[in-house]
Parts: C-alpha cells; sequence; structure tokens
C-alpha cells in the first residue's frame, strides 16, 4: 500500500483451529485477500489431519465459487457466511429476489414467483470480478415479461428479468443450504478461530509483527506467536508437567547415535526454550497457572 510516498507493508495471516481445543494447526501469511484463500487452506487441513471428515467455517470474505468449488469436490463439508445482496441486486419488491426464482436442472430453467419459466439459450458469458478472476455464467430470461402484471415489483429493467446462473451456482446453493440448516454451527466459527487472535493481540499485545523485512520473516515471526499460544493451551489442557514430559519425550527420539552433534546440540538448547517459557514469563503473559 503506497500512501503520500510511504510504503506500508500489510500481511493477511489465514489460520486453521481446531473447535475442540482452539489450537492452531496451521497458519499462512500472505499479501493478498480472503476472498481466495478458503481454497488451498483446505488443502493443507486434509494434508495435516489425512482425512476430509471435517467441516470448515469460514466468514462471508471467503464466499468465493471457485474456492466453493476447491473444498466440496475435495468431499469437505463449507459453512461460508451467505453476502447480503447488494441493493443495486435486489428487485423492487424482495419477494421477487432471485432466492425466490426456482431452478429446475434437469431442464435447464428457472420459474419465477408468478409460475413463468425463464430459458437460457446455452451460450455462457464471462465475467471479470475485481480482483481480475475470470468466471462464467449463463443467462435466462422469458418474454413473458412484458406482460407480466407484477413486473414493476419483479425489475427495473425496460426489458425482461434477466437472471444469471454462475457456473459455481451448484455449489453456491448447497453452501447456502448449509448455512441454513446448521446456522448453530456456525455461530461457533468466531468463539473457534478468532479466541488465539484475541488472545495474542488483545491479551499479549501482539497487534503487530516485529520482522517487516519480508514475508518469510514475517511468517517466522507470526509462527513463534502461535508456537507459544499453542504451549501454553496445551499446558492448560493436559497439566504443565505432562507437557514437559512429552516435550523430553519428543526430543529424545531424535537424539539418537547417529544423530549429527550440531542437530543435538539445537534440540537440546530449543527444548530447553520452552523448559523457560513454561516455568517463567514470557512477555509478561506466558505464565502457567
Amino acid at each position: 500500500m503506497i500512501r503520500n510516498n510511504i510504503t506500508e507493508v500489510a500481511y493477511n495471516v489465514q489460520t486453521t483451529v481446531d473447535s475442540k481445543n482452539n489450537l492452531p494447526i496451521d497458519y499462512k501469511v500472505t499479501n493478498e485477500n480472503d476472498s481466495k484463500a478458503m481454497g488451498n487452506m483446505v488443502q493443507r487441513a486434509k494434508s495435516i489431519l489425512r482425512t476430509t471428515d471435517f467441516t470448515v467455517l469460514y466468514d462471508k470474505g471467503f464466499h468465493t465459487g471457485s474456492e466453493l468449488k476447491t473444498a466440496q469436490d475435495l468431499g469437505i463439508e463449507t459453512i461460508v457466511a451467505v453476502p447480503s445482496t447488494p441493493s443495486t441486486s435486489q428487485a423492487p419488491n424482495h419477494d421477487y429476489n432471485y432466492e425466490h426464482f426456482i431452478y429446475n436442472k434437469e431442464a435447464d430453467t428457472y420459474t419465477c414467483p408468478q409460475g413463468q419459466v425463464l430459458r437460457t439459450n446455452g451460450s455462457w458469458y464471462k465475467q471479470l470480478s475485481s480482483s481480475g478472476s475470470i468466471s462464467w455464467f449463463k443467462q435466462y430470461k422469458t418474454k413473458a415479461c412484458r406482460k407480466c402484471p407484477a413486473r414493476s415489483q419483479c425489475t427495473k429493467s425496460k426489458k425482461e428479468r434477466l437472471i444469471q446462473r454462475s457456473e459455481y451456482a451448484d455449489y453456491y446453493e448447497r453452501n447456502r443450504k448449509n448455512t441454513l440448516e446448521k446456522e448453530k454451527l456456525y455461530k461457533r466459527r468466531q468463539a473457534i478461530v478468532e479466541h488465539p487472535y484475541g488472545t495474542l493481540k488483545r491479551q499479549w499485545g501482539f497487534s503487530y509483527i516485529l520482522t517487516k523485512k519480508g514475508m518469510n520473516r514475517a511468517s517466522s515471526d507470526v509462527g513463534l506467536m502461535f508456537i507459544a499460544y499453542n504451549l501454553k493451551r496445551i499446558g492448560n489442557i493436559l497439566t504443565r508437567d505432562r507437557l514437559k514430559e512429552y516435550l523430553r519425550i519428543l526430543v529424545s527420539l531424535f537424539l539418537t547415535p547417529k544423530c549429527h552433534s550440531r542437530l543435538k546440540s539445537s534440540l537440546l538448547g530449543t527444548f530447553n526454550f520452552w523448559l523457560t517459557v513454561l516455568t517463567s514469563k514470557f512477555h509478561g503473559s506466558l505464565v502457567m497457572p
């Protein structure tokens, strides 16, 4: 971002957090917005968990057709908040908004609230989004609009009402159904994924990163924050002494006779550092209860 000839570096942190213990299992630092982030993070979660038997919860900033397709094609259930219809796309009477038109998949037609059938000529049209991505859609209309008594309630167009169906419509509709049927599950999203951010930024004061020269350094900075967060969370769940024992076991797995002396030294140094974290103050807040 450039403002008054001053360059401001801003990064976006994507995280995957488990719903049981609010533990981040993955993160990624990018310089892109949320609209194209979900698909890759879901693929990474699948690789980490080695299963597709989980549900992903995202806010409306991630509601993008191609990303929904990526997740759902993997067999993963999506519950992504559906953005409200822009005022410019709404009908004069909201009872005639797009969602009240019924789609017939076999016939590839729409039926309007007045019972008229809208058909397509079968052509696909290209659409360019503000982010530069390309998608395709078909158009549906009927000449019955011209003499329809409800026309003024349905459209402001001088011609007939035009319905556009995206190539990702099936994915949008499957996600919309999930959000309606599992609204209570979606409401847990903030308590799950915002929990680590609230702790890091509000309680620990990590409202910015220390290393700003390059995304890799910024990613390392964020990684250390999440390691510290997870260690404290795990310590709270397992107790401090049990976590210490797990760390000792983990280090011992690497300290084999074939292990290089430098690696041994590095592992022991890391182990000692985290023991210090667990038994003393770190940034004024990492004290185990």
